[in-house]
């Protein structure tokens, strides 16, 4: 009996439906163990991860992508972790191909973005790392990058870029910068001076001012840059500033103010705030300039035994020791051993060979990497 169209319509229906049913189940069974796989893959990079075991854990990452390599989550752990290790190179190339897939969402594009001009950044490849970090700018990464477009400009000291980078943070609310913007002026002014420009290197010095009007380093620079003009009356008036609004920066003129008082005409008036300086604060360097001032030899003064005792550093041990020991104070000898005990104390160390754990105490098993017998029992001091 012949078979019409219809009859075979009705046969190859059913059929058509079982071979597709089969097919999608085996597709699901596939995409199921895949994802399988790749979890797995995932779990297990994450065990030996915790567990320190960082080569081990690359290559399941390496793993769990091939097997879905959509992930962008596995990309970025993957690529944070070849920064950690210091593979730099693999590391762009993970974010660089993150950065080509077509169908990343914005979002995903801009930390990929942030990713690779972090990698840039710790290769020290400054350079890229800048182009990198100015393509994130008017992103959710902008602040992020505009600081660290600012590092960029203070490593390269590219200290105009680093202006122009610090007043736009600050106005965007970031914080202050005024402290940086003065340093960044003063750096200017000391390139103006390298090259002679002495009216732009007080222009920079007055904008530093004008940043950051408490600031001691502008008038610390413009008494060393009196004081090379040969102004001394200039130089003491500048450090005269320092002493009242940074005592603790004045310690670096100290001498130098006395010096230039002295060839202004203002001993007695120097010598005076010196004293006032060193009975508020007292510091050897501020000792020294009083004795410039009083044409005395600070070394056979009873107040240089006071400051030993008081504070037994090298220092003033060598100041010290700069005088015949028949010249030295009542109390010299004793002050000058206090000074040499406290500053060997730092030096009676033990060293384990194998960790370079430190101690004043000796240990049979070091604390540090708890081997045994690795201490030597000979000091650092005594080597």
């Amino acid at each position: 009996m012949p078979i019409d169209g219809l009859t075979w319509l009705l046969v190859a229906l059913p059929l058509v439906f079982a071979l597709g049913w089969l097919a999608a189940r085996m597709d699901w069974r596939q995409l199921r163990r895949e994802q399988r796989d790749g979890s797995r893959a995932y779990y297990k990079g994450l065990n030996l991860l915790l567990n320190e075991q960082q080569d081990k854990a690359i290559d399941a990452f390496i793993e769990a992508v091939q097997a879905d390599p959509d992930t962008t989550e596995l990309h970025f752990g993957l690529g944070n972790l070849f920064r950690r290790r210091g593979e730099f190179e693999r590391a762009v190339r993970v974010h660089q191909h993150l950065l080509a897939r077509a169908d990343l969402p914005a979002t995903e594009h801009d930390r990929a973005q942030h990713a690779l001009a972090q990698d840039f950044m710790k290769a020290g490849l400054f350079d890229r790392a800048e182009a990198a970090y100015r393509a994130l700018l008017g992103t959710a990464f902008d602040t992020e990058a505009r600081l660290a477009l600012l590092g960029v400009h203070e490593r390269a000291h590219d200290w105009a870029a680093a202006i122009t980078t610090a007043s736009e943070l600050e106005r965007a609310g970031v914080g202050s910068f005024a402290g940086r913007l003065a340093h960044y002026h003063c750096e200017l002014a000391l390139e103006a001076d390298a090259r002679g420009d002495a009216a732009t290197a007080e222009a920079e010095l007055a904008r530093a001012l004008e940043a950051a009007p408490q600031a001691s380093r502008p008038w610390l620079l413009r008494g060393e840059r009196a004081a090379n003009a040969g102004d001394a009356e200039g130089a003491w008036r500048a450090w005269d500033v320092v002493r009242q609004r940074s005592p603790e920066h004045f310690l670096l003129v100290a001498q130098a103010y006395a010096d230039s008082a002295r060839a202004s005409g203002h001993t007695d008036e120097a010598l005076a705030r010196l004293r006032e300086a060193y009975a508020n604060a007292p510091a050897l360097a501020l000792l020294s300039a009083s004795a410039t001032l009083e044409d005395i030899t600070l070394a056979t003064q009873p107040a240089l035994v006071a400051e030993l005792n008081r504070r037994p550093t090298l220092g003033a041990a060598e100041v010290l020791l700069t005088a015949p020991a028949a010249a030295w104070p009542e109390g010299a000898q004793a002050a000058l051993a206090q000074a040499v005990t406290r500053a060997g104390q730092p030096l009676h160390r033990h060293r384990c060979v194998a960790c370079g754990f430190e101690s004043a105490r000796y240990f049979w098993q070091c604390p540090g990497c708890l081997s045994w017998d690795s201490m030597p029992a000979r000091q650092i001091d005594a080597l």
